[in-house]
């Protein structure tokens, strides 16, 4: 058995797999991600929901020796191992203003998981989803593509010439901290304003209109004028962002996940689509935005491609 372990801004979901390739998750665990005590709150979480996993599947502790970990990033480095620099987690990168209850600049999750598992692989939720698309989903045999994930953060993969781009500090495709049009207001956890995550993100949304993401959505999806003005305005951020990858990158496919986008993505999808093809044809044309082939398990799936056997 190996762990699949993915962690976001919102909530920490912890499972176990067979070893092979077989797209199969067991006994499921998750909760709320943890965001007080010490930053090592986070990583004490993940190896209690591990052994709670072990326990619902009747497994014992000693025998997971691989694990995967699919992670909201950014990332940094402290002695060579992975720690979490996520605006939605560490609360010391914007200050008080975003009203996360600590003060924390980084998290540790490579060093304390290297000690209890064997065989450790860490990377970016997106890199991990992009990989599990690329396997299992939407992306299987494209060369050139995306994977984005519209939900309480911004985030994206990215495959260039069949080879997934990673930089550095393994952050490559952070497009959600870039900057698509001149607003100064809207306050990232990261600490920028006006970039596309400060704008667009779920848990932007009502800190800008007053009302959630589910609110909106579906008041739009419902005919509601003053909703799909909202929401057009939303796709044209995250439009133009996606238009930007593709004309940087040249790629042929994005696949889309997110809570987010996932449960309104009939209403979404024909709309950034849109916003993509309406610049620059010799770029765009033939550019497909498809729903994630994983569909709203793609966070499990992706923390499995990470896992070696």
């Amino acid at each position: 058995m190996k762990a699949c372990i993915d962690i976001g801004g919102t909530k920490v979901a912890v499972g176990l797999a067979p070893a092979g390739d077989r797209p199969e998750i067991l006994a499921r665990q998750s909760e709320p991600t943890a965001k007080t005590g010490t930053p090592l709150a986070l990583s004490a979480q993940i190896l209690r929901l591990v052994d709670a996993a072990c326990a619902a599947a009747g497994v014992d502790p000693a025998q997971v020796q691989s694990a995967g970990v699919s992670s909201a990033g950014p990332f940094v480095k402290q002695g060579g191992r992975i720690e979490l620099a996520t605006p939605n987690i560490c609360g010391g990168l914007a200050g008080p203003a975003r009203g996360l209850p600590n003060d924390w600049m980084s998290v540790p999750v490579e060093a304390p998981l290297a000690a209890r598992f064997a065989r450790l692989r860490v990377e970016n939720d997106c890199v991990a989803a992009l990989e599990a698309e690329r396997r299992w989903g939407a992306l299987q045999g494209v060369d050139d593509c995306a994977y984005v994930t519209w939900s309480t953060g911004i985030g994206v993969g990215l495959c260039v010439d069949g080879r997934v781009l990673r930089g550095k500090n393994g952050n490559a495709g952070h497009a959600g901290h870039s900057f698509v049009i001149d607003d100064r207001e809207a306050l990232c956890g990261c600490g920028n304003r006006g970039d596309v995550e400060s704008l667009v993100a779920g848990n932007a949304i009502a800190r800008r209109f007053g009302q959630d993401a589910a609110h909106w959505l579906g008041r739009a999806s419902a005919g509601d004028a003053a909703a799909q003005d909202t929401v057009d305005g939303l796709c044209r951020i995250l439009g133009r962002m996606l238009y930007n990858l593709v004309a940087t990158l040249d790629l042929q496919c994005i696949s889309l996940g997110g809570s987010v986008f996932w449960h309104h993505r009939a209403y979404l999808l024909p709309r950034l689509q849109a916003e993509v093809q309406a610049h620059f044809p010799a770029l765009t044309q033939g550019v497909i935005l498809a729903p994630a082939g994983l569909q709203d398990r793609v966070g499990d799936y992706a923390a499995l491609a990470l896992a070696p056997d």
